[in-house]
């Protein structure tokens, strides 16, 4: 199971990782990884097209005062959403944002049993490789048809090489 921190859950990061991220396929997954740095200056790829990109970048805003049974009411900070977690066993520095990954099974991978065993193999083989990755990267990993009957170190071969190719960088010089 990953930390709290290292997990992807909004829809919209999900998208930016994949509208903005690197992406590499290798046999049962393609991996979709977005550097930490914004791929352009000034502009936060978490951040929403609508908002500026020095609005609230991802943070919710502080909710209202709720009273508790005693009667006093209290307010509750304000809550960042896009993993600076505070989690120094996670990250191994304070304060630094924690690499973190998301998974999509699609429904034609297979049934619910076969979707959670696939989701959960490639949890187990990405929880380590996040230690490798720099810090606030954001990874997705799409499994594939192909994913339900590869084996367990086949899935690790196909996502180890997947990363790397999606970690590479660009030299477009080749192709020509």
């Amino acid at each position: 199971m990953l930390a709290a921190g290292q997990r992807l859950r909004r829809r919209e990061d999900f998208a930016a990782t994949i509208r903005n991220g690197r992406r590499a396929g290798r046999g049962a997954v393609v991996v979709h990884f977005l550097n930490p740095g914004p791929p352009w200056p000034g502009v936060d790829p978490f951040s929403s097209p609508a908002e500026p990109s020095g609005g609230s970048e991802g943070v919710a805003p502080s909710l209202s005062p709720s009273p508790s049974p005693d009667g006093a009411g209290e307010a509750s900070g304000d809550v960042d959403l896009r993993g600076s977690s505070d989690d120094a066993s996670v990250t191994g520095t304070p304060g630094a944002p924690a690499a973190r990954a998301g998974f999509v099974v699609s429904k034609a991978v297979g049934n619910a049993v076969v979707r959670n065993a696939v989701k959960r193999r490639l949890r187990h083989l990405v929880r380590p490789r996040l230690a490798d990755l720099p810090a606030g990267s954001v990874i997705v990993v799409r499994a594939l048809p192909e994913a339900a009957r590869a084996g367990y170190h086949q899935l690790e071969q196909d996502l180890d090489a997947a990363l790397q190719a999606a970690r590479r960088p660009r030299n477009r010089g080749d192709r020509r």
